[in-house]
């Protein structure tokens, strides 16, 4: 397993002159200076910093998605408070590797999380992130997501984050899953090129993949979930905790969904300096895609919707699909816990 570690020399909470001298000694560009410095300058809801954090120490996934934006750039926010070590893993599956234990808390597709919960898998969802990211590009002959019955889609794998967001789509228009789709495994990386070269008819996109094949007019585009409705209306991404860190940890997990959610409203205020953050931090090598996903992608709904919602969206989506059996709110009341994302909504202002 390998990961990059990020540490600071402060046990607790640190002054915004310390913070800004550590990181300027990292090297950061002047963007990525300036951004976090107004990080740095945001101080601790009342009551939060007298908490004593259980653990300094904190694992995240590092993904292919520039839409997991809130998540890099957390390395600093969660600095803020009060975390000393912010380790990104390399994993092939960050849904799965949650419940393993081999992260602490992550960014996590909605749909992907639910047949893990009904197999008491020992992950909780805390809140929504953002909604949107996905794209569905499809050859010319595609034009509505009905044209889907008998094609073939590109998926990672099955059980994949594109596979069960492909079914959910094709059980909601009334097609069967198993039966009327043909699911063609291709790694993501040559997903693009699958489709400019006719070995599959339907790609998944999400950032900065849908941005290159838009740039490279590869396919076209059927769906976009930041836009087209139903699936505007739902959170994409959400943030899951592995159950037994967050038990041993409640300040620590608080904490970290603080930070998480904090560099969300960095997003939607400032996409710029994200863009360049994610360019100069190795995230992606594209500034202008990266731009393209900061500015599109509604990063500053997780106070407006209901993540219960979503959850119970995708739960019926998969339910019509065969994908699971349990009902939503079974669902819910097995693998959530809002009471850390009620109390950051009253402690965080408002992001305009």
């Amino acid at each position: 397993m390998q990961h990059s570690t990020s540490t600071t020399t402060a046990s607790g909470h640190l002054n915004r002159r310390r913070f800004l001298r550590g990181v300027a000694g990292l090297g950061l560009s002047a963007a990525g200076l300036a951004l976090l410095n107004g990080c740095a300058s945001r101080t601790s809801a009342p009551g939060v910093a007298a908490e004593t954090l259980e653990t300094t120490t904190i694992r995240l996934a590092k993904g292919v998605s520039v839409c997991l934006a809130p998540q890099y750039l957390a390395e600093e926010t969660l600095k803020t408070e009060g975390f000393t070590e912010v380790h990104y893993v390399e994993v092939s599956d960050a849904e799965k590797s949650l419940p393993a234990g081999d992260i602490d808390i992550n960014q996590v597709f909605a749909a992907s999380i639910l047949p893990l919960v009904e197999a008491a898998a020992p992950l909780v969802i805390l809140s929504g992130v953002h909604v949107g990211c996905w794209e569905l590009f499809g050859t010319q002959q595609i034009n509505v997501v009905s044209d889907l019955k008998g094609k073939a889609i590109a998926i990672g794998h099955l059980g994949s984050s594109q596979h069960l967001f492909v079914a959910s789509l094709a059980a909601w228009a009334g097609m069967n899953p198993n039966t009327d789709i043909n699911w063609v495994p291709v790694p993501v990386p040559e997903q693009g090129q699958a489709l400019a070269e006719g070995k599959v008819d339907i790609v998944l996109a999400f950032p900065p993949t849908a941005q290159e094949l838009r740039a490279k007019k590869i396919g076209h585009v059927i769906l976009n979930s930041m836009m087209d409705k139903p699936w505007s209306h739902y959170f994409c991404c959400m943030v899951g905790a592995n159950r037994e860190f967050m038990q041993q940890n409640p300040v620590a997990t608080k904490r970290a969904l603080r930070a998480i959610l904090h560099a969300s409203d960095i997003c939607a205020r400032e996409p710029e300096r994200v863009a360049r953050f994610l360019v100069d931090k190795g995230y992606t090598p594209n500034y202008a895609y990266a731009l393209d996903a900061m500015k599109n992608i509604p990063y500053n709904k997780w106070r407006e919707y209901d993540p219960a919602d979503t959850l119970r969206f995708y739960a019926l989506r998969l339910r019509d699909a065969g994908m699971i059996k349990s009902s939503p709110d079974e669902i819910i009341a097995k693998g959530t816990d809002w009471r850390f994302l009620n109390e950051l909504k009253k402690e965080l202002p408002t992001s305009t």
